[in-house]
């Protein structure tokens, strides 16, 4: 199935590029989500014509995304959890956890923004988190995890 990209997808494309997507994939995810149109001659002239609008929009969600990193990067957050003697949590810190505590200290966040490749932190200590705010934009967070008194 061909497709025209209205936003930039990682591992497939940028905007306005036309590339060739497995049929379900372009059916039931990209045409829904808005992120793509399917490449017919009417779309491909509709696409020149909005190309500068879209362009524009892409530039604005990712200034948005620069100036929310600068402000993620420049937290430091503290979790308090139960702990035992030797440092191992009773239960874990998930990213629903981290997303919380980055909105408390006033900064909006997304679980699904939070990235915890080794899965949830089950450890006391200190740990950078990976924020992913857009395809271009990854941040890193300094989260501590201490013990409750």
């Amino acid at each position: 199935m061909q497709v025209i990209l209205l936003e930039k997808i990682s591992n497939l494309g940028d905007l306005g590029d036309q590339v060739t997507v497995k049929s379900g994939y372009g059916r039931n995810y990209l045409v829904p989500q808005k992120k793509a149109v399917v490449a017919s001659a009417d779309n491909v002239a509709t696409f020149e014509v909005r190309r500068a609008e879209l362009q524009r929009v892409a530039d604005e969600k990712k200034a948005t995304a620069v100036s929310r990193g600068e402000k993620v990067s420049a937290l430091s957050v503290t979790l308090t959890a139960k702990a035992g003697e030797e440092g191992k949590l009773f239960g874990s810190i998930t990213v629903r956890d981290v997303a919380d505590a980055v909105n408390a200290a006033g900064v909006e966040l997304e679980k699904s923004e939070v990235r915890l490749p080794d899965g949830p932190l089950r450890e006391l200590g200190d740990f950078e988190v990976d924020i992913h705010l857009h395809t271009e934009v990854n941040v890193k967070l300094k989260l501590t995890v201490v013990p409750e008194e």
